[in-house]
């Protein structure tokens, strides 16, 4: 059964810092790039980042650059994702999704978590 779980979210006010976390299993093995997407009330699902096996290719969506950071420990098969500095347009449900290689769009994923809430407070 494939799984990508989410945690990590909650309640932060403006300027904090949170890390969310995805863990992933029974995932084949082709599907090892992972990404991270974010809905904000009202708005479409936006790309955040994303990472390949390795951690040798990473992107991030110009909005969250310099301030979130993807990582991975492939050994607990769970992605990362730091975010400091947040502000009350980072408040958004999180989705972690799993593709083969890193890519911004959406269509691309094949895998999705259930999300986790963040939300930033003034």
């Amino acid at each position: 059964q494939v799984q990508l779980v989410e945690s990590g979210g909650g309640l932060v006010q403006a300027g904090g810092s949170l890390r969310l976390s995805c863990a992933s299993s029974g995932l084949p093995f082709i599907m090892h790039a992972r990404g991270w997407f974010r809905q904000a009330p009202g708005k479409e699902r936006e790309f955040v980042a994303t990472i390949n096996r390795s951690g040798s290719i990473i992107d991030y969506a110009d909005s969250v650059k310099g301030r979130f950071t993807i990582s991975r420990d492939n050994a607990k098969n769970t992605v990362y994702l730091q975010m400091n500095g947040l502000t009350l347009e980072d408040t958004a449900v999180y989705y972690c999704a799993a593709t083969t290689t890193p890519a911004r769009a959406e269509t691309r994923y094949h895998y999705w978590g259930q999300g986790t809430q963040v939300t930033v407070s003034s």
